[in-house]
């Protein structure tokens, strides 16, 4: 299998399965020097862990990350950087009625017919249990980009949106609910929702905005490797998404271009941010925001049709431990991709200052 790897040269390869004996990764091209905060790790880690909170899944794991390598005295040493994350709270019997057939919307059927042969339990490596190691590498980019501020939060469950641009919400109050929503009534809205569609056995999607303040200009490179272009690819590596907008995105086709255009103040700064802080896809000194839409959790605790090995009608019904709703623990996980990004062209282009 290839395609565990991200990033050209701070890179992070991550191994391990949902039901396996531990998840993690190696970072490598990650600079010396760098005083980590191990608390700061641990806390992103939390806050994309299971069992958090009544709407989540309630699989209990720890999720406490032991590093092995590439630290010396609470500093990086330049060195390749590896780490696990034991796994202990695994229930693989609740899976052994997948075992020779396929969930729809799933990876079974691809990963079966590629590989010839598949770790049911969980969904193996395509479990989004995997996205704790790019936590673990995403919040030591965090400590790398200083000065720049990362902060993502749900912004829409369903067809319950916020309706606003982020300039005008306090993401100060993004992690004072379960949901990650910064406006407080629209979260108490979002998690009974949230609630009402786990009673019934199914689930929802939703939408996540990140924004990146205090950006450099310069990250990015022309044609190929624009920025944005990364940044939609980071986002739509991550489980359950299914579409990355930037900017004024899909919204933008509604209005003029001399509406459009971010017209220059005298120090180069815009007046407007339509561009999204990216021009010719180089950042531009202004913020950078964007949207990632994460579809209904495939598994439905409910009976449903869908075929064995051997293309049998059968029915089944969906077990075990799940998000009815993946946006609030996927917060932290969208912030660390972007920081995976932007560290990445940071240390592609070193005349850049952070």
């Amino acid at each position: 299998m290839a395609g565990n790897t991200f990033g050209n040269i701070f890179r992070v390869s991550t191994f391990g399965e949902s039901h396996g004996k531990a998840i993690g990764g190696v970072i490598d091209g990650c600079p010396s020097e760098i005083t980590l905060d191990f608390d700061a790790i641990q806390n992103d880690l939390n806050r994309r862990k299971p069992g958090q909170s009544a709407i989540v899944t309630q699989r209990k794991e720890p999720d406490e990350v032991e590093f092995y390598s590439g630290i010396f005295e609470g500093k990086t040493t330049g060195t390749p950087i590896g780490f696990a994350i034991h796994n202990t709270n695994q229930k693989s019997q609740d899976y052994g009625h997948i075992k020779d057939s396929y969930r729809p919307s799933h990876a079974d059927y691809v990963y079966d017919k590629k590989y010839g042969f598949r770790d049911y339990r969980g969904g193996g490596r395509s479990s989004a249990r995997e996205t704790a190691s790019r936590v673990v590498a995403g919040a030591i980019a965090k400590q790398f980009l200083k000065g720049i501020e990362i902060q993502a939060f749900v912004s829409q469950v369903g067809n319950m949106s916020l309706g606003r641009h982020y300039t005008e919400l306090d993401l100060s109050l993004t992690e004072s609910n379960a949901v990650r929503c910064p406006d407080l009534k629209m979260a108490t809205k979002m998690e009974e929702y949230i609630k009402s569609i786990k009673k019934d056995g199914d689930t929802i999607g939703g939408i996540i905005t990140c924004v990146a303040k205090n950006v450099p200009i310069g990250l990015g490179e022309p044609v190929f490797d624009k920025l944005h272009a990364e940044l939609g690819k980071a986002m739509l590596s991550i489980n359950a998404v299914k579409g990355f907008e930037y900017g004024s995105g899909f919204e933008g086709v509604k209005m003029k271009g001399s509406e459009h255009n971010d017209q220059f103040n005298k120090d180069g700064s815009t007046k407007t941010n339509y561009s999204g802080g990216i021009q010719g896809g180089i950042s531009n000194g202004m913020d950078i925001y964007f949207n990632v839409a994460f579809k209904p959790v495939a598994t439905v605790i409910q009976g449903y049709e869908t075929i064995d090995k051997d293309g049998n009608s059968i029915k089944t019904q969906g077990k075990g431990r799940h998000d009815p709703c993946v946006v609030p623990r996927a917060v932290p996980i969208v912030e660390a991709m972007t920081a995976l990004v932007l560290a990445d062209y940071a240390l592609q282009n070193r005349s850049i200052k952070l």
